[in-house]
């Protein structure tokens, strides 16, 4: 139940349950970015890549049921994805770096006549 009472300095302020103070005082974790998240859903490129080559191994082994080697199959297709997504990822950050056009200024070395 909401009570009203004065506050310090004299206007009216609403008086809540202790229960609901503790949970106004308990401090929450912020938020995670959209950042923090892919990265932790994300697993880096190169263990993608050492998975895909562990599956790809497996498969042409021979030894795998046909049921295995349908999971083996469809991990494997989203592992590709993944490293391809992580490749485009970094070709545009790439691509950025050198400018729009993707061309790079000619480096002189010293003595280098340009």
């Amino acid at each position: 139940m909401l009570r009203t009472g004065r506050g310090i300095t004299g206007h009216p302020v609403a008086i809540c349950p202790p229960s609901a103070a503790l949970l106004v005082s308990r401090r929450f974790p912020p938020p995670e970015t959209a950042a923090m998240a892919r990265k932790k859903a994300a697993p880096d490129f190169e263990q993608s890549l050492t998975e895909l080559q562990t599956l790809v191994e497996r498969l042409e082994s021979g030894e795998l049921s046909l049921e295995d080697s349908l999971a083996a199959f469809e991990q494997g297709i989203r592992l590709t994805r993944e490293c391809q997504g992580a490749l485009s990822q970094a070709e545009q950050k790439v691509q950025i770096l050198l400018g729009t056009d993707g061309a790079t200024a000619p480096f002189a070395a010293e003595g280098d006549a340009v």
